[in-house]
């Protein structure tokens, strides 16, 4: 399997997922009408896919470590589809639970970002911070087309057609997967004896690297980057709309959040080819603190924009980070559990962020107590990120 189309599949499947998955976002005023139900019960319908999902890329990267990745992406890509086709059906705000916050939820955590990067990681080993940026960027083009498309049909047909699209959207993705993986191919090194990193360690298995204080601390900062990714992204839309901002617009926040994602997580990746990934990581949770302190002070629709874009920057930057921490840590033996175990919890966390911020908007009328506790969330990683410089040399 040519590592260029690895590198080209893996953009196009996070494209599509990393797109999708934000339509719940987008549309989580309109559902919530429709069934006459508060923002905290979607909210946890959210929390469960995170968790779900969560569950689901940690079973991703043990069966990628082990069995063909064809069958592993083919998996995932039928049951998103499966799930975001009965969003379309819906009638009872359960089925919204089953449909999107468990099937989808599956789907989309097998078919994503932790068994992409543990085969781009593998294919560019000398490259990997790069690599993981490109294949990331997928994710934040496809926050910024396929959410631009979703607010216009929101606007002209409806939530219910955002889904049915998106499922269409997994469906093409499937003869795509067949014709360019091989049936047994496995996130293997590159061909031709392509050079290991130099800073990788050696290697360790999950047990071994789940008894070191490095690991932990890792879980900790990739935790509270979750915390906070997925409270904005639920919530931001629903945010602006309160604030008096037309629908339309105020769903190509999350549009434009991807735009910045994309030039931010191509950068967070090549930075760290050159400085390791402690730098970017940091830079990513300053960042956020400034947004943070900026809606707290102000949140009128310009400041909200300026908010988004920022965060929008940062979103994804940790997400090419990720294998590098772990692979300098603990070598690449384990590397699709020990990243897909990292990405549960981050996952998970923001789960919490989300249903959290929805039941603060339900009890105080507005998102000023959970904007105060996300932005101590970043102080918190922040600190904790200076701990995982890379060791020198001895």
């Amino acid at each position: 399997m040519n590592r260029f189309v690895v590198l080209a599949l893996g953009f196009l499947v996070l494209f599509v997922g990393g797109g999708v998955r934000f339509a719940i976002g987008l549309t989580l005023k309109p559902i919530t009408e429709e069934f006459a139900i508060g923002r905290g019960l979607l909210g946890l319908t959210v929390a469960v896919y995170l968790v779900v999902t969560s569950a689901s890329m940690f079973l991703s990267g043990h069966l990628a470590d082990r069995l063909s990745a064809r069958g592993v992406m083919l998996a995932g890509l039928l049951v998103s589809a499966a799930g975001l086709g009965l969003m379309d059906l819906v009638s009872a705000p359960w089925q919204v639970f089953a449909a999107y916050g468990v099937i989808f939820a599956v789907g989309n955590g097998i078919a994503s970002i932790t068994l992409v990067s543990l085969m781009v990681s593998r294919a560019f080993p000398e490259r990997a911070g790069l690599a993981n940026g490109i294949v990331s960027a997928g994710m934040s083009a496809g926050q910024l087309v396929i959410i631009a498309g979703f607010s216009l049909l929101l606007a002209r047909s409806g939530w219910r057609s955002v889904f049915l699209w998106g499922a269409l959207a997994h469906v093409v993705l499937l003869p795509l997967v067949l014709a360019a993986i091989r049936p047994d191919a496995r996130p293997a090194p590159a061909a031709g004896g392509a050079p290991a990193a130099a800073s990788a360690a050696p290697s360790v298995g999950l047990a071994a690297a789940a008894t070191t204080p490095r690991f932990w601390l890792l879980v900790a900062v990739y935790a509270l980057c979750g915390l906070d990714d997925f409270f904005v992204t639920t919530h931001v839309v629903a945010l602006a709309q309160d604030r008096g901002v037309d629908v339309l617009l105020a769903g190509n926040l999350l549009a434009f959040m991807g735009l910045a994602g994309f030039v931010g997580v191509i950068a967070a990746g090549a930075w760290s080819d050159r400085s390791g990934p402690m730098l970017p990581a940091l830079a990513c949770f300053l960042a956020r603190i400034a947004a943070f302190v900026l809606v707290l002070l102000d949140q009128s629709p310009a400041s909200i924009a300026v908010f988004a874009l920022v965060f929008g920057f940062t979103f994804l930057m940790t997400a090419p980070l990720l294998v590098i921490f772990a692979r300098d840590a603990f070598g690449t033996a384990s590397l699709g559990a020990i990243t897909g175990l990292v990405v549960m919890i981050h996952h998970m966390a923001g789960g919490l962020g989300a249903w959290a911020g929805a039941l603060l908007f339900d009890a105080r009328g507005s998102y000023d107590w959970a904007f105060a506790a996300m932005l101590g969330s970043c102080v918190l990683a922040s600190l904790l990120t200076l701990g995982l410089a890379r060791p020198r040399p001895a």
